[in-house]
């Protein structure tokens, strides 16, 4: 029998993050929005405190080393967290201080030296601290292995030289100048390997040879810190290389697949976000359009609704769809399963979904629904990055027609 009750355990402890969506994030969400480079501190020190707790937990229980056959229910609570978050603002939601995608990188591919090393400023820190990951480049979005940064090793000091370019980098300012936090960068050892010679390193806060640009102008999450990162010769040690060192500078594909690993982590986690702005506006659109008089009878045959009416209803199952989808790449996680089919699954629809959502919240309240006055133009500017990040919805269609089709990549290109 499937069980989609959430324990009770967990949802008491969404609760002060509820709060705070509801009390500092909602009603802070067109001011930031507005002035986008602006940190949205208020949330950031409200939310560090939870945040804070939260890794010294998981980083107890990791010392712990318990093997248990129960499902890991910190798993399904970092995806509530993150739906009930971006309903409060998906732009705040990706400021939220702790390990973020530099943290999931790490406990994807690290090893237990290197988790507990570059992990526990997340714990022990008084001040808020990030982590972010750096993979996009110019020259290199969904193509990974068209990748120019490089790192060398030299020899004489031991050290890996980074040099290159990052961009559409979320929390690069905040992890590695605003900050003790780290960032995960990805870097080839070996141009002419393709994606077989890309690694990921660990660059810490304030790395000479590393800077940061200003924060970029984006179409929506506009609370969110997104930069381009430089490396000119920045030096990192030898052991900050994430993974096995005895085969790191061997030509294999293991710095590549652990990246891979993050990615199954983290795009369960972009769907939620998508279903979390999806469903705000639902809420919002139901809200007014009841003030007007509209409200759905669900014992009536589809053929007798009005317009709006199905559309509502429309909306309301891609909602649905899209969560239902989120919480069976979760499910699977939680279980200690592969998820890299449903992961891409989720993302694919929530990120569709999201849009397709947003877009009729706008339509449906009218002129109204097209101001500034109403948060559903904001929510459809938010809801666009879903389709894009953690894999465009396109690089995820290949990687599930792969799966169902037994075709590998070289064979569907």
């Amino acid at each position: 029998m499937i069980n989609f009750e959430i324990p009770r355990d967990l949802l008491i402890g969404l609760e002060p993050y509820a709060h705070i969506a509801r009390a500092i994030m909602r009603p802070q969400a067109h001011d930031y929005d507005e002035q986008e480079h602006e940190r949205p501190y208020p949330f950031i020190h409200a939310i560090w405190p939870l945040e804070r707790a939260r890794h010294q937990h998981l980083q107890t229980a990791a010392a712990q080393e318990t093997t248990t056959e129960e499902p890991d229910l910190d798993v399904l609570f970092s995806i509530l967290l993150a739906e009930l978050l971006s309903w409060g603002d998906a732009g705040q939601f990706l400021a939220r201080p702790g390990g973020r995608l530099g943290g999931t990188a790490v406990a994807a591919a690290g090893t237990p030296t290197q988790k507990a090393t570059f992990l526990e400023r997340f714990a022990d820190s008084e001040a808020p601290v990030w982590g972010a990951m750096a993979i996009t480049e110019p020259d290199a979005g969904s193509d990974n292995s068209a990748m120019r940064t490089t790192a060398v090793l030299d020899p004489q000091t031991n050290e890996w030289i980074l040099n290159g370019q990052k961009i559409f980098i979320t929390s690069g300012a905040l992890s590695l100048v605003e900050s003790d936090g780290i960032c995960i960068v990805w870097a080839t050892v070996d141009p002419q390997a393709g994606r077989q010679g890309i690694k990921s390193f660990v660059v810490a806060a304030h790395t000479p040879g590393v800077s940061v640009s200003p924060g970029m102008n984006k179409l929506g999450i506009r609370a969110s810190d997104t930069v381009i990162i430089n490396f000119d010769n920045a030096r990192v040690p030898y052991d900050h290389l994430l993974g096995d060192l005895e085969v790191q500078t061997e030509n294999t594909t293991k710095g590549f697949a652990g990246a891979m690993k993050t990615f199954d982590a983290s795009r369960p986690a972009v769907a939620a976000s998508a279903v979390g702005i999806a469903r705000a506006a639902l809420e919002i659109t139901r809200e007014t359009l009841a003030e007007a008089g509209v409200e759905l009878d669900y014992n009536k045959p589809r053929h007798l609704l009005t317009a709006v009416e199905r559309d509502l209803l429309e909306m309301e199952a891609q909602y649905k769809a899209a969560w239902l989808l989120t919480l069976k790449a979760t499910a699977a996680i939680m279980h200690g399963h592969s998820n890299r089919l449903d992961a891409s699954m989720c993302k694919v629809k929530a990120g569709t979904a999201v849009v397709f959502i947003t877009q009729k919240a706008v339509e449906l309240l009218g002129p109204f629904g097209y101001t500034r006055a109403a948060l559903v133009e904001k929510l459809m500017r938010d809801a666009k990055i879903n389709d894009l990040y953690e894999g465009t919805r396109q690089i995820n269609l290949l990687i599930v027609a792969r799966a169902l089709l037994g075709y590998s990549r070289r064979e569907l290109k």
